[in-house]
């Protein structure tokens, strides 16, 4: 594609798009409009799972809403498809954390030679 097809097809779609979003952005009063999506993490309402494992290669873990509602400790398995396992364990004090939608940092056993710092967040 040449810069003046290319030029001219970024047009259309620009004047198609603005009048179509205003159109759709005016199209309920306040009275009937839906609620606004809260996209605040929660981990009472949806669990929680590593945002960061360092040196990773493969591992994974997700804690279920379940196990933060019971706030009792845990072991996990944070395998993934690594190969080789770690384990990591969640307190009852971390899980009083998560219940605040904090995260944490715990550490995980040692195998292969190594192991890693995972931080758990609310999804």
């Amino acid at each position: 594609m040449d810069r003046k097809t290319f030029i001219k097809k970024t047009a259309s779609v620009l004047l198609l798009a603005a009048p179509t979003y205003a159109l759709l952005s005016c199209s309920s009063s306040s009275d009937d409009a839906a609620p606004a999506n809260n996209n605040t993490p929660d981990c009472l309402a949806n669990g929680a799972s590593a945002s960061t494992i360092t040196g990773n290669h493969g591992h994974s873990l997700t804690v279920s809403k379940s196990d933060v509602s019971a706030g009792t400790e845990k072991i996990y398995s944070i395998a993934g498809s690594a190969g080789h396992n770690h384990n990591v364990t969640v307190t009852m004090a971390n899980f009083a954390t998560l219940k605040n939608n904090l995260q944490i940092t715990v550490n995980s056993t040692t195998g292969n030679g190594h192991n890693h710092s995972v931080t758990i967040s609310c999804a």
